[in-house]
């Protein structure tokens, strides 16, 4: 996985316009949207791109390099949403 998405995601959605191969959900037209605390990012169909990192206005998006080991955890949250 290259992109991890933080609780402090707004699911404003902005990442998911963004992201070139939709491997980030969910979305508000689908059902679990409202239940989801934040976004999450599918780790086997990101491609590195970094297109969601600057519209994030929140700064909830990071590359595994750059991801606070405070927040190391979602990581597995992330992987976990598509399991």
């Amino acid at each position: 996985m290259a992109y991890v998405i933080t609780d402090t995601c707004t699911k404003d959605e902005l990442c998911v316009q963004a992201c070139p191969v939709d491997c980030i959900h969910p979305k508000q037209d689908e059902a679990t949207f409202a239940d989801a605390p934040q976004l999450y990012v599918n780790p086997n169909d990101c491609i590195d791109c970094g297109a969601c990192v600057p519209v994030c206005p929140s700064n909830s998006v990071f590359s595994l390099d750059d991801l606070p080991a405070d927040l190391s955890a979602f990581t597995e949250l992330n992987a976990a949403h598509y399991n």
